[in-house]
């Protein structure tokens, strides 16, 4: 009984349903409602399950039964789960963009958590932007919290061959335009690549974010590659409910866990699995609403120590079902060991440095030696210089080596409808040592900064056996993407940055060495550009609603690309009238 006592005094959730007034009648008629006694929720510790399960996000649509045993994990430890729904971005179906959502659903997810008469909660991501806007979200309001991911799903297999999406998808893809395949070769692929539920399960975005979360201590150890096809998931699920729990009883929130070092920590992972560009954008916004400032330098400064070590697609040759046999990021993690800030609190209640003390590698080939690495420096680089003054980024372990150092000439479209519309004319004047540049597909030009920065090549080009040419685009990039492709060139063409005043025929220069992307053009003809550049609308073009917010709020690529208030974080009892006031009068 004085254990009740205790937990009505300490617990949130219990200024909803622990009051024996109007207020707590209704609340708790709330719950009686759904068929839950009061013996289910009085006075233990209530955790959120934050759903983004879809059926238009496929990587997703398999959390509603995970939620489940997340469930089983909370009842067991002696807490009352609530489950809720959350926005959910895919990258398949969704228009203009999931990037141009991200902050919406961060906002979302946010929001519910405190609103909602929770004491913790479980976030259920998968899908490239679901799991950093959960994170964002959680990081602002600072109530305890834990991921899951729904896992990388299964290798795929076509005719022999293992196959990892969408990597495989791309690259056959080009042989498709080449006519090395048939079209009735690429639809039956379709089938035999995506063959199960999770999220893509090559180093792509999502599987690059899922390895940041394990690493920031935000998720379990094994979150970040079991399948989500294994029945370990399932059991996660329900540890991760458990966990929850715990967290709350501990009072371990966010903002014990997102420190500076466990910031470099997730910089470190990123750049020793060779990951996802996207991972900097989420990594920087994560990082503001922990009140935690990232310098694109410090990318750099770390790659230089940071040898990339994990040998997948789209750098390496295998997948993550093979990560995960051969150990986990827990494995990798190991090996790397000494580069990291093994003292870093996780959501166990331990440390790093506990949480991989036992940790073993299965396959020295999937997860290679810091002596004996894949590269020496992390697989990505921030390039800067007077195309990009305030920063772009390449992928350079999924580039080729022999476009490293290269000059050429700029074969320009001002936007993706122009590039579709020109870039297989047999008349293009293109050759395979020129340098396509696509502007217009920033954060505000995208609108949303959309995955476009895959450039195809000149189908003349492919057909003459080109696989690679140098690309360069404010856009973004897909993770499972490869290529010799400069992305997030910052500022944007959309804003006057240094890419709008690009013209075919202009000298380019990409020195990866030297982490310089110079374009050669004489100072004064640029201003003379510059003085005829047409002044873009403010508004994005947006009359109203979300899209007028965005364009207004949104920040460019160094800066994460949130938007300008949300950048921080307000803890739910110190938000205002949180709890200072009714937390909820209603009749209906």
């Amino acid at each position: 009984m004085a254990k009740s006592q205790t937990h009505e005094k300490i617990l949130r959730s219990q200024e909803w349903f622990g009051s024996r007034d109007l207020e707590g009648f209704l609340h708790r008629a709330g719950l009686k409602n759904q068929g839950w006694s009061e013996e289910s929720f009085a006075g233990k510790p209530v955790i959120g399950i934050a759903n983004s399960w879809s059926e238009a996000t496929h990587c997703n649509s398999h959390l509603r039964g995970l939620a489940e045993h997340v469930k089983r994990g909370v009842i067991a430890a002696g807490g009352f789960p609530l489950e809720f729904p959350t926005i959910s971005l895919g990258e398949f179906f969704l228009s203009p963009t999931s990037m141009f959502c991200r902050n919406l659903m961060s906002m979302d997810v946010e929001e519910m958590i405190r609103g909602l008469p929770i004491d913790g909660v479980v976030l259920l991501s998968g899908c490239d932007k679901t799991t950093p806007a959960m994170l964002m979200g959680a990081a602002s309001a600072d109530l305890p919290a834990i991921v899951l991911t729904g896992g990388p799903q299964l290798k795929g297999n076509w005719k022999g061959e293992e196959l990892g999406s969408c990597t495989d998808c791309r690259r056959y893809w080009s042989e498709l335009r080449a006519g090395n395949i048939t079209q009735s070769d690429y639809d039956s692929m379709e089938s035999a690549i995506y063959r199960s539920p999770g999220h893509c399960m090559v180093m792509g975005t999502a599987s690059t974010m899922g390895a940041i979360v394990e690493t920031l201590g935000m998720s379990l150890p094994g979150g970040a590659a079991v399948p989500g096809a294994d029945s370990r998931r399932k059991i996660l699920a329900e540890e991760s409910g458990r966990t929850a729990v715990d967290l709350v009883s501990k009072g371990i929130r966010p903002s014990s866990i997102l420190t500076t070092d466990a910031f470099d920590n997730a910089i470190r992972i990123l750049l020793a699995a060779g990951g996802s560009t996207n991972a900097i954008i989420h990594l920087i916004a994560i990082a503001g609403r922990a009140g935690i400032t990232l310098d694109l330098d410090r990318f750099n400064a770390l790659s230089e120590s940071t040898p990339v070590i994990v040998n997948l697609k789209p750098g390496g040759k295998y997948l993550m079902e093979d990560l995960f046999y051969a150990g986990g990021v827990e494995a990798v993690l190991k090996k790397m060991s000494g580069l990291l800030n093994l003292d870093c609190l996780t959501v166990t209640g331990q440390n790093l440095g506990d949480n991989i003390a036992d940790a073993e590698c299965h396959n020295d080939d999937v997860v290679l030696s810091i002596k004996s690495p894949l590269a020496p420096e992390g697989g990505l680089t921030i390039l800067k210089g007077s195309l990009a003054p305030d920063g772009a980024v390449i992928k350079h372990i999924a580039a080729s080596p022999e476009l490293m150092k290269h000059t050429g000439r700029a074969i320009v479209f001002e936007n993706s409808i122009d590039l579709k519309q020109r870039i297989d004319d047999p008349d293009l004047d293109v050759t395979k040592d020129d340098i396509l540049v696509m502007k217009g597909a920033g954060p505000i030009g995208g609108p949303g900064m959309p995955e476009a920065g895959f450039l195809p090549l000149p189908k003349k080009l492919l057909a003459q056996g080109v696989r690679d040419m140098i690309r360069i685009s404010d856009a973004r990039m897909s993770g499972t993407a490869f290529g010799t492709i400069v992305l997030h060139v910052s500022p944007e063409s959309a804003i006057g940055g240094p890419l709008a005043l690009v013209q075919s025929g202009d000298m380019i220069t990409l020195d990866v060495e030297a982490k310089l992307l110079d374009l050669l053009v004489d100072p004064g003809e640029l201003q003379r550009r510059r003085d005829n550049l047409a002044v873009p609308p403010v508004d994005g073009g947006f009359s109203r609603g979300y899209g007028k917010m965005y364009s207004q709020h949104i920040t460019q690529a160094q800066q994460g690309c949130d938007f300008d208030f949300l950048i921080g974080k307000t803890p739910v009892e110190t938000h205002v009238g949180a709890l200072t006031h009714d937390p909820g009068f209603h009749t209906g």
